[in-house]
Formats: structure tokens, sequence, C-alpha cells
């Protein structure tokens, strides 16, 4: 028998079983960055400044009744089911729940590029003419420009644009973030007056019925993704106690990024007069101008552009990417949505969400105010996420019942108490969201209402219903990804 160069017999050493590879961790201290840079952004900061000091109850009612039952729930189904959420609604309801879930997923990003883009049109505008911040057909050609862009260079492969989102959190998030709130100390300490109240009874907003609690709903939106980040429970060393570790001090982060530039913004542009788009760059001019620096609002204003534009082109074809391969697993997508173009990408996908887009970024130019079209389409987006909440709630519940003994890397404490509170909270932000908010009730809230509604009904039900009515077998196929081409 001849002897291998370890010097074991050839037969021994060509039967050995390769060393499995070593597990590889991640600390809770990164995680709760990843969080925190996956959820936190100025964008919705202007919305909740209108409120003042106010902003600090409408942010933490929302994180505790929602944004904290998310991630520990999601993380016990991130530990269990791999596959994400339409795994664990399929496993804990049904397919078609599943596949609802993951379409609402999908859809959610139809409305969600628009009002990203209304603030990046916003946003450019004070590079060029801040008088086009409000222009409802300016922000429209730029959502619809920028828009078809994006789908045109996430269809060639996204390798160009990775960098770019990857310093997004510090480029336009932190460090415009922490100059608002300098400049706004700094403001504040030279004796200038603040546009909002800054005694203690501002922290609570003033109760003028329903529609003041509306703007809590947009703060739902805000916290979304954190299921997303469950999914790296399974690479904490000891998840049971660094998990729910890292989600309390991504919290208290994420909760600093929204309130404390919000509270910033609130002391030099009056509530009045603030632009829910351009808020952010309304605050910037005037500190610049307050201080001197007038030449650095174009800078700024560019920084803030770069850092949404990375993340529009990273999150573009991630969603579609996994409604393709649930469509083509199981099914549930035409074969003219599930084809590949040269470069391995669901690119019909992107051109279809690109015509829709192209159509709600009208909006912008028919409504006459840029704001109202704007939260508008925010609320729609919430609506639609919500679903995804709902239904995740429902199936968490479920499976602790009926696959109790099912492994689980992370059990969340009080589960049912808190799918319970999370499930409330979601059925009424949802209800609430069609009630107009009080600094747009000059409008029709039959118009609002058949807006909203209808945006929600023929993108959150109507299609993947229809979808579903019209499903054939002949639809599954499998997922072949070419990786020459992925390259």
């Amino acid at each position: 028998m001849s002897v291998d160069t370890t010097g074991e017999p050839s037969s021994t050493a060509a039967h050995r079983k390769p060393p499995a590879p070593r597990q590889q961790y991640i600390t809770w201290i990164a995680l709760a960055m990843m969080t925190t840079s996956s959820v936190a952004s100025l964008r919705s900061a202007p919305s909740m400044a209108v409120y003042g000091l106010a902003c600090v109850f409408l942010y933490l009612v929302p994180a505790l009744v929602f944004l904290l039952p998310t991630a520990l729930v999601s993380a016990e189904l991130a530990s269990g089911w791999a596959g994400g959420v339409y795994r664990w609604v399929g496993e804990g309801i049904s397919d078609k729940a599943g596949f609802l879930a993951v379409w609402c997923q999908f859809a959610m990003t139809i409305f969600y590029y628009p009002t990203l883009l209304a603030y990046v049109a916003s946003t450019f505008a004070y590079v060029v003419n801040p008088q086009l911040a409000s222009s409802g057909p300016y922000t429209a050609i730029v959502i619809v420009t920028l828009f078809w862009a994006g789908v045109f260079v996430s269809s060639r492969g996204m390798k160009a644009v990775a960098g770019l989102s990857s310093a997004g959190l510090v480029l336009g998030t932190l460090i415009p973030g922490v100059l608002l709130i300098v400049m706004g100390v700094v403001f504040l300490g030279q004796g200038n007056p603040s546009a909002a109240p800054m005694e203690f009874s501002a922290l609570l907003p003033a109760w003028t019925g329903v529609a003041s609690l509306v703007l809590i709903v947009n703060n739902f939106l805000s916290y979304s993704g954190m299921e997303m980040n469950a999914v790296h429970v399974s690479s904490l060393r000891k998840p049971a106690s660094e998990f729910p570790r890292a989600m309390f001090v991504a919290m208290g982060l994420v909760l600093g990024i929204f309130i404390l530039p919000a509270i910033a913004i609130s002391w030099v542009v009056p509530a009045e007069s603030l632009s829910l788009t351009a808020g952010v760059m309304q605050a910037f001019d005037t500190f610049f101008a307050h201080f001197g620096f007038g030449w650095a609002t174009p800078i700024l204003a560019l920084m803030l552009i770069a850092a949404s534009l990375g993340g529009m082109l990273t999150w573009l074809a991630g969603p579609s990417k996994g409604l393709l391969m649930i469509g083509r697993q199981d099914g549930f997508l035409p074969p003219i949505l599930q084809r590949l173009n040269v470069h391995g990408v669901q690119q019909n996908i992107l051109v279809a969400q690109g015509a829709v887009t192209t159509v709600i970024a009208l909006l912008y130019a028919f409504i006459p105010e840029v704001s109202s079209a704007y939260w508008i389409l925010s609320v729609i987006t919430t609506q639609v996420y919500l679903v995804v909440y709902v239904l995740m709630f429902v199936a968490a519940m479920r499976l602790r019942r009926q696959q109790p003994d099912h492994p689980r890397g992370y059990r969340a404490p009080a589960l049912f108490v808190l799918c319970w509170v999370g499930l409330v909270a979601s059925v009424a932000a949802f209800c609430i969201g069609f009630v107009p908010p009080s600094q747009f009730g000059g409008g029709s809230v039959l118009v609002y209402v058949l807006i909203v509604g209808g945006g929600f009904g023929i993108v959150g039900l109507g299609v993947p219903l229809l979808i579903l009515a019209l499903r054939k077998p002949s639809w599954k196929q499998e997922l072949v990804v070419d990786p020459v081409k992925e390259a």
C-alpha cells in the first residue's frame, strides 16, 4: 500500500473528510452598527421637525411598540428558518401568504423610490436653484430620469456602485447629522431664538384629534428593515444575550440620529414654512448663511445626494431578486417576468417597476404641493409594508405553537406579548394612515382616502391576487444562475 506525503496510507488520505469550515462570528457591536446603517437616515427628519420637541415622543412610541417587537421576533424566526419573510410566513401560515408578504416587501419599493428621489430632487435644487425645491414638474422629471438611470445601471450589475452605498452612513447621515446638531447648539448658545417652543410642555404633541397622530405612521416605515438584519443572529457567539444587547444599542443610535437632527431643524426653520422634502437643506442653508459658510451648502447637498443614490442603486435589484427566486421556484410569476438578461439580472421586473414608478412620479407634477405628494406616497409605502409585519407576527405565534421544538438559535422573551403588541400597533398604524394629517387639512379627505386606498389596494393586494388567480403550473422552473454572467 502506497503512502502519501503525510505518512498515512493513501487509501486513508483519500477518504479523509476535509476540515469543517470555521464558524465566522461577528461582535454584537458590529451587528448594532450594521443595523444602524441600514435603518437610520436624515430623510424623515423634516416630517418630525414640524412637531419640535414633541418629535421625541413621536419617535419613542413607535420604537417601543413596533421597532422592539419587530427586532426580537424576527431574530427568532431568522435563527430557526432561513429564507427570509417568505419562508417564515410560508411555514407559519401558507405559501400564498408567503408570496403576499414577499410581494408587499417588493411592492413597497415602488412607492419608496419616488419619495427617496423627491428628497434627492429637492436637495439638488439647492445646488442649482433653491426655488425648484417646491416645483412639481421639476421633481417629477428628476424622479423619472434618475430612476431609469438606476434601472440601466442595475441591469448591468451592481459592482460599480456597491462601494458608494457602504460609505452612505458616514457621508450622508453621520457627518450631516452631527453638523446640524453642533450648529444648532452653537446657534442657540449665541442667544438666537428658537423657531420652535422649547418649554418642557412642548415634549407632548398638542392633541387636535386623530389627525394629529398621523405622522407617527411615517415613523413605522422609518424603523422598517430590522427583519433583514435578524438573519445575522446565528453569527453571534451568544445570540440569547448578545442580540438583544445589539438591538438596544442600535435602537439608541437610531433614535439619536432621528431625533437630534429633527430638533436642530426645528430651531431654525418655522413649522409653517418647512418642506417635507427639502427641510434638511432648508436648515443647512439657514445655518450656513448665519455662520458665513454659504459656500458649503452645495457641498452638503452633493453629500446627501451621493448617499441617497448609492442606497437606491444598491437596493434597486435586491427585493426584485428575491421576488424572482420565489417566482421561479414556486411559479408565482409569469415567464416574461422571470427572464434574465445577459448579465444575469431580472431586467423585465426592473422595467415593469420603472413603468409604474414613472406613473407615480406624475403625482408630483399634478399635485400643487410637493410636500403633499411626498406625504401621500410615504403613507402608501407604509400601508403596503405593514402587511409584511402583520403576516410576520401572526406566523411567529403560529410557529411557536405548532413547532415548539423546532431548533432555534434564539428565542424571543414573551414572544406572544411582543407579537400582539406589534400586531396591534401595525393594524392601528394602518388604519390611521387613511386619516389626512393636520397640516394637509385644506385638501379633500375623500380624495386623500381614495389615493391612499387605491394605491394600496391596486399594488399591495390587487396585483398579487391577480397573479395567484392566473398562476399556471408551467410557470414553475429552476432558478439557474450563470456565474460568468453575474461576474
